[in-house]
């Protein structure tokens, strides 16, 4: 098998995503996981002479890779710019250098305004006076993809200088992110033919969310390394990610090998989302929150008859376990799995009533959690035990700043209709208010309420089932009733109507 060097350059080329700044504390963190956990072949950290932050960071890098034998896997993007790079490294501990040269006519020309000659001079200087203090050098061919496209005789000229220059390894990148996937191939497939003593790297841009069939065609065209960031962070687009790119070359490309650890890639993929503030979306494969979630219930149907539905990205490859989504779309199934998960079995009759109220749920919310499920179970089989006279029909809350809370109800007692409006010291207590109103019509009273209690399940969100239990004394006798809805107070008013009607039996 082939193996294939992955450069995670997630600390440099991903740090340049908008908005987004590592702590030298962060980068160090992140460049110890990498390496220890995740077991990337090498890091590129950091451009030199960015600002003082920046070599704060590297130099406790360095300090530590030093310590534990990962300095020659800390890579820094260097310049042509004589000794000012170079000395910084040397400051900052670094022993490896990338160094930014242009890879295409283009940028010569009109960046640098220099001949090939002239530039291929200068690039020679550097490494020398690099290898002469002890440091290493790779060398970056920035938009060589565009130079293979528009003056492929520079690139090769380029490249036949860089034969005769003591550094490790050719960078490739696609710094516009504007290669094909045929593109990909056949300009890394030309190089390596031509070179077969060279090692080469290349490095994909996600412009036209095209990097991961690039990497694998640069890699089936003979690339003998990757440059992967995790999430796929990177400027404009970013970068090709990390995750997608080590699950495709083990799943399709037997023929090559990594030392990446997959069960590590979730993790990883996390920290960096909390380290960055740069939200994953749900649906980002192998690290999206949805990806390993089945929401159809004939889904989970078929996984329950010989995996009709998984396919080789299972989720204990990556750290993580399938769910089964509860929503308006779930069926028996999916609902089954989640109750084995809690230990919880239910009759036929049972869980058809459950899997109605969920659906009913998933009308008003997207999803709802296996948390909830226990809140849904007791709240359907309680309301099930009840016969229904009395319902509240409708009724209008209102709450506004330095004004009291009040209520207007509608109550239907058996073949009556009630209508009553009251103020409150809360939304809640105004809704009693006015339905006390109601009962003093009829001649009636209401139990007394001795205590109020709300739960939610774990997690804190917003947008959380919400359980009230209320606990009534009624003729000297306690009895409690429970109401369930995302909203506290209709939760509240829903277990009240239980109460209603348990009262009136």
């Amino acid at each position: 098998m082939r193996y294939i060097e992955i450069m995670d350059t997630t600390l440099r080329d991903g740090e340049q995503t908008s908005g987004v700044s590592f702590s030298a504390s962060e980068k160090l963190a992140l460049a110890q996981l990498l390496l220890t956990d995740v077991k990337v072949d090498r890091i590129e950290i950091a451009s030199a002479r960015v600002s003082e932050g920046e070599f704060r960071a590297v130099k406790k890098i360095t300090n530590w890779a030093k310590e534990n034998g990962f300095l020659d896997k800390v890579e820094v993007l260097t310049f042509v710019d004589g000794e000012a790079s170079i000395n910084w490294m040397l400051e900052s501990g670094a022993t490896v250098m990338n160094l930014l040269t242009k890879g295409s006519m283009n940028h010569l020309v009109h960046q640098l305004k220099k001949t090939p000659e002239a530039h291929f001079e200068d690039i020679q200087k550097v490494i020398a006076l690099a290898q002469s203090k002890g440091i290493s050098a790779n060398v970056y061919l920035e938009d060589w993809s565009n130079g293979m496209r528009n003056s492929p005789e520079y690139v090769f000229q380029f490249l036949d200088f860089l034969t005769t220059q003591p550094i490790r390894r050719v960078l490739l990148p696609d710094t516009l992110g504007v290669l094909t996937p045929a593109e990909s191939y056949s300009f890394v497939k030309s190089i390596v033919e031509r070179y077969p003593n060279q090692h080469f790297d290349f490095h994909a841009h996600n412009d036209y969310d095209l990097s991961i069939a690039n990497v694998m065609e640069a890699v089936r065209a003979g690339a003998h390394g990757l440059h992967l960031t995790v999430n796929g962070m990177g400027e404009r687009a970013g970068n090709a990610p990390l995750a997608s790119a080590i699950a495709v070359l083990k799943d399709f490309m037997p023929e090559v090998t990594t030392g990446v650890v997959e069960e590590s890639l979730y993790s990883i993929s996390k920290i960096v989302e909390t380290f960055s503030g740069l939200r994953i979306p749900a649906n980002k494969p192998i690290v999206g929150d949805n990806v390993f979630t089945q929401t159809a219930g004939i889904h989970a149907d078929g996984d329950k008859k010989n995996n009709l539905y998984f396919n080789e990205l299972m989720p204990e490859r990556f750290g993580r376990k399938r769910s089964y989504a509860l929503g308006k779309t779930s069926g028996k199934a999916n609902i089954e799995n989640n109750l084995r998960e809690l230990g919880i079995k239910l009759a036929d009759e049972d869980l058809k009533k459950v899997t109605q109220r969920i659906i009913e749920l998933g009308d008003r919310k997207e999803v709802v959690t296996q948390d909830d499920l226990p809140y849904i179970i007791s709240d359907v089989l309680d309301t099930n035990a009840i016969e229904y006279k009395i319902e509240v029909l409708n009724y209008v809350l209102t709450h506004s700043k330095d004004l009291k809370p009040s209520a207007t109800l509608k109550v239907k007692i058996e073949d009556e209709v009630f209508e009553e409006n009251a103020q409150g010291d809360g939304q809640y207590d105004a809704f009693m208010n006015a339905l006390k109103k109601i009962y003093e019509v009829k001649g009636k009273t209401l139990p007394q309420l001795t205590d109020y209690a709300v739960r939610i399940p774990t997690g804190g969100r917003t947008d959380a089932l919400c359980e009230t239990i209320i606990t009534w004394n009624w003729n000297n006798k306690e009895f409690k009733t429970r109401g369930l809805d995302s909203d506290q107070t209709v939760s509240a008013i829903k277990a009240t109507q239980k109460m209603l009607n348990l009262i009136s039996l």
